[in-house]
């Protein structure tokens, strides 16, 4: 495959990189790395930030295709600018500073929009639902527990947790379901206030 993998699109490339040719995904990023670094530096202005950030991405895009997790949707770039944007809106978590990011049909600006007035009793509101929601999350069922964390902390789809799971997609959502519900139970039980 490796005589001429330029003219491929972005899904045989993927396909020739999990059977062993690197030179597919050389090409996936030569083809895609002026976008996606060029992203990270407008919103973070600081090249070695923007290094990072990308080979951050580099590493989540491998190893989920190394994997077998990545989805066969036609939507690699997509894909790979909101690996990008999350990890971008990370960085400005970890740094307590959130820009307005351009409205980009890659990005969800209500990601990360951090308007200044914002009402500081209902940050803490917020925050404090957060902190209950991992405390009861450890109160869960070992399987209903997995289920949560992939999906909510993980971000994973119901489709990957079943197949991390060994479990049918169906089994996933009930595990879902029935952790909402228990949720529910234990903060009610708790005097807890959550949001889900």
């Amino acid at each position: 495959m490796t005589d001429n993998v330029s003219g491929l699109t972005d899904n045989e490339l993927i396909m020739g990189y999990q059977k062993g040719d690197y030179a597919c995904f050389e090409t996936l990023l030569s083809r895609h790395k002026a976008k996606v670094y060029g992203y990270i530096f407008s919103v973070v202005k600081d090249k070695d930030v923007a290094d990072d950030i990308f080979q951050d991405t580099l590493y989540k895009v491998v190893t989920t295709i190394n994997g077998g997790f990545y989805k066969d949707e036609n939507k690699f770039i997509n894909w790979v600018m909101r690996i990008a944007h999350n990890l971008i809106v990370d960085h400005f978590r970890r740094n307590n500073k959130m820009p307005i990011v351009p409205n980009r049909p890659e990005c969800n600006v209500v990601d990360t929009l951090k308007i200044p007035d914002d009402n500081i009793e209902k940050e803490i509101m917020r925050r404090q639902s957060s902190l209950n929601v991992r405390k009861l999350v450890k109160m869960l069922p070992p399987e209903q527990r997995r289920v949560v964390i992939l999906r909510h902390y993980g971000k994973y789809d119901f489709k990957d947790i079943a197949a991390r799971t060994g479990v049918s997609i169906n089994t996933a959502l009930g595990r879902m379901r029935y952790a909402i519900i228990n949720l529910r139970r234990l903060a009610m039980e708790h005097k807890m206030t959550i949001e889900l």
